[in-house]
């Protein structure tokens, strides 16, 4: 079922400094996840089978790569008549000095000749850099049930984890009377997951507002959201039960792949009834070598092995060496391991080779190692 009046923005301009060398040169949304894909398949893909038609893809930082990626709207059913996935880097007008994103809230504001060219009625906001996978109809027609102002997706966290995240406190009917951005003593437990619906009359509104005032963030979670809620408008919380990750930290992006080995795992990349749409890489089958010893392990095509496998996500193209070892780890895209080699407990970055006899990673060690740059071994 088509969402012709729902027009989705997704926010794919951010930084990713926690990413360290993974994004150096390419936007978070572009970073590589879970064997062939790119993070920000996930928001498009579920845009596709939600039936919203037009996405825009704000991005900004080292964009050359994300621009061209999802400019192919192909990949996700997204370039039929009347369709299509539009990116909107920031653009200096003749009416305003500005070529930079200042903040959410300034993103979407930038581009509002851009939406208001589809007339839509409600518009849906969207982070680039979360898996998971989410039917975004259900929740406008949650939206429009309760006659909300603004909807706001919320899952459920740990108490003790609460204070990472933006909280939103409700009443029994779940209309939102309080948010409370990573408050020190969190109230509930419904964290925001940066996905919102807006009426779009009324964020049109708001917007242009917002733009003129010296004194703002231009955020949504800073501004605009309690704004609305000291305006007395209507915000509703829209509970998601399953899987979601933030993957903005090594550690996070490293557990988010491992999750993949859970055969009980909720994000099921192979549901026929909800695909994850990416670029299909052309490439040859994986080859399993005569001495090689896999257990547990997530192996995409292209991949050559001779060596062991343990409890580790090898990515299109990944080669393991004979006598080499591969332990709860993560290897991106064409990461090459050669002979004797050992890698255990790391996240090992596209193209990376790691020489004869090296050893890289840490067992006993809390957080994961990142291995951007390549590893000499024994000549």
């Amino acid at each position: 079922m088509k969402q012709n009046n729902m027009l989705a923005m997704i926010l794919a301009g951010g930084r990713g400094t926690r990413l360290h060398e993974l994004t150096k040169k390419v936007a978070k949304p572009a970073v590589s996840y879970g064997g062939k894909y790119r993070i920000v398949d996930f928001p498009l893909s579920n845009c596709a089978n939600s039936g919203i038609d037009v996405v825009g893809v704000l991005t900004q930082y080292e964009s050359i790569l994300l621009n061209s990626y999802v400019a192919a709207g192909r990949r996700w059913g997204l370039d039929a008549k009347d369709s299509g996935v539009y990116v909107l880097p920031p653009r200096e007008k003749a009416d305003a000095n500005l070529d930079v994103y200042r903040g959410t809230a300034d993103a979407i504001s930038q581009n509002i000749d851009f939406i208001d060219s589809f007339s839509p009625e409600y518009i849906l906001i969207l982070s680039g850099d979360h898996i998971y996978k989410m039917n975004y109809s259900k929740m406008l027609a949650y939206h429009k049930e309760n006659m909300a102002d603004a909807t706001i997706a919320v899952i459920e966290v740990p108490l003790k984890e609460a204070s990472r995240f933006g909280i939103m406190n409700t009443d029994e009917n779940g209309q939102i009377m309080e948010f409370e951005e990573k408050p020190e003593h969190p109230k509930s437990n419904l964290a925001s997951m940066g996905i919102y619906i807006f009426n779009w009359k009324l964020l049109r509104r708001m917007l242009l507002s917002d733009m003129k005032n010296p004194e703002s963030s231009h955020d949504f979670g800073k501004d605009i959201i309690p704004e609305l809620l000291s305006d007395g408008k209507k915000l509703c919380a829209y509970k998601f039960k399953g899987y979601w990750k933030d993957v903005g930290t090594i550690d996070s992006l490293w557990e988010a792949n491992m999750d993949l080995l859970d055969k009980n795992n909720e994000l099921d990349l192979n549901d026929p009834s909800w695909k994850i749409y990416t670029e299909d890489a052309t490439t040859l089958p994986h080859y399993i070598g005569p001495s090689a010893d896999i257990k547990r392990a997530f192996i995409t095509q292209g991949c050559i092995i001779d060596g062991e496998v343990k409890n580790s996500v090898l990515f299109t193209g990944v080669k393991i060496g004979a006598g080499a070892k591969i332990i709860d780890s993560v290897l991106m895209p064409g990461v090459i391991v050669e002979e004797g080699a050992v890698v255990q407990r790391a996240l090992v970055a596209d193209e990376v080779r790691i020489g004869r006899q090296a050893v890289v990673g840490c067992p006993d060690s809390e957080h994961i190692e990142l291995v951007a740059k390549r590893v000499k071994g024994v000549e």
